[in-house]
């Protein structure tokens, strides 16, 4: 049967996205369903994302709470859409990413798949990032293969740029493997500084961020990072850009107004972005955006000043839901996974070849 389901919780930790899909020849959105994350699990993910204590039996109560989480959802979406876990072939879990040191040789994503397989009685496929990593890989970012199933028969040199909590870029050339590579923080920064000066979740149309201005002391000095510098593949995470680490860079500069580094950080997400992809593919025609970034409008209008050449729009201009994009990735990647299919890049991540990814977990 071609039904699959994708579950996605991205570095936001602002909620489950649960994607239904139909796989034939192409892939086709159905159905979705949202699920705000709960305060107190947002909170315990994002303290596990650095050591501390009894971390082990934390994170396993952290990824029993999660999966009951996701369960729930996917079973409301069944019924909402009058399906049975029969009609379903498998679910792709990303699980929730709270290391992520492709350095050092691992990443790790929590999801208890077993318990998911359990709670809904589906085949659940998980664990996409290690084999690749395994392989000398980055193990990240997953996406471009998909984009490129997505976006291939579209003419001329095209980027697809995800902006989530990071931001990460997959360039499309005909004739060419797809290449990709994270470019920095995308929402994550954003987010944090205005939850912890205003207690918002996020900006909305990046209107707080509109409201600063650019000091470009803090940019020049955030722009220092050695991340910046380092060619592709690469791949970065919460434990390299977090607010410790804006907080230390803003230790070191005289006092700013709370907008003006709103500002700044969504200057830094726009320069980074840009810039990596001027230096990767020199004549971009089209770039797609997906994710929560997509919906920022002070952001993308940055994009596209900078981006002068390019047209700049969400991926809805080729009918696909931005922030859609990532839960139908995985829902696409358990496919490959049953179907014996490589789904790494190593163009993208740098591992030794191409792999199946992902650990299957029987109905």
């Amino acid at each position: 049967m071609p039904f699959y389901i994708g579950v996605m919780s991205g570095t936001s930790l602002d909620g489950l996205d649960i994607a239904l899909v139909e796989q034939t020849s192409a892939i086709r959105l159905i159905a979705t369903h949202y699920i705000p994350m709960p305060d107190s699990l947002r909170t315990e993910l994002l303290g596990l994302c650095a050591s501390g204590p009894d971390e082990i039996a934390r994170s396993a109560i952290a990824q029993q709470n999660w999966v009951k989480l996701a369960a729930q959802g996917i079973n409301a979406l069944l019924t909402q859409q009058h399906l049975t876990r029969d009609d379903i072939r498998a679910i792709g879990s990303h699980g929730q990413t709270i290391r992520h040191e492709p350095a050092r040789g691992f990443t790790v994503q929590i999801g208890n798949p077993a318990l998911l397989t359990e709670l809904t009685g589906i085949t659940v496929v998980s664990d996409f990032r290690s084999r690749d990593v395994a392989a000398g890989g980055q193990g990240a970012p997953l996406v471009p293969a998909f984009h490129e199933a997505l976006f291939d028969a579209q003419p001329g040199n095209r980027a697809v740029l995800n902006i989530g909590g990071f931001s990460n870029l997959s360039l499309i050339e005909p004739g060419k493997p797809v290449s990709g590579f994270d470019c920095g923080p995308g929402n994550v920064l954003l987010d944090a500084w205005i939850h912890q000066q205003r207690g918002d979740s996020y900006d909305r149309d990046g209107q707080w961020a509109a409201s600063g201005k650019v000091q470009p002391t803090l940019l020049k000095a955030l722009l220092s990072d050695p991340f910046f510098v380092t060619q592709g593949p690469k791949s970065t995470g919460r434990e390299v850009f977090n607010l410790p680490w804006l907080m230390q860079h803003l230790a070191h500069l005289p006092p700013f107004a709370a907008e003006d580094v709103q500002a700044t950080l969504l200057e830094l997400t726009a320069l980074t972005i840009t810039e990596s992809l001027q230096g990767a593919q020199t004549d971009t025609q089209e770039v797609l955006v997906c994710g929560g970034g997509a919906h920022n409008a002070t952001l993308m209008s940055r994009l596209a000043s900078l981006l002068p050449k390019a047209k700049v729009s969400s991926t809805s201009t080729y009918g696909v839901d931005p922030d859609w994009v990532e839960a139908m990735a995985f829902a696409w990647l358990a496919h490959c996974c049953l179907e014996g299919i490589a789904a790494n890049r190593p163009s993208v991540t740098g591992a030794r070849g191409l792999r199946v990814l992902g650990a299957i977990y029987p109905a």
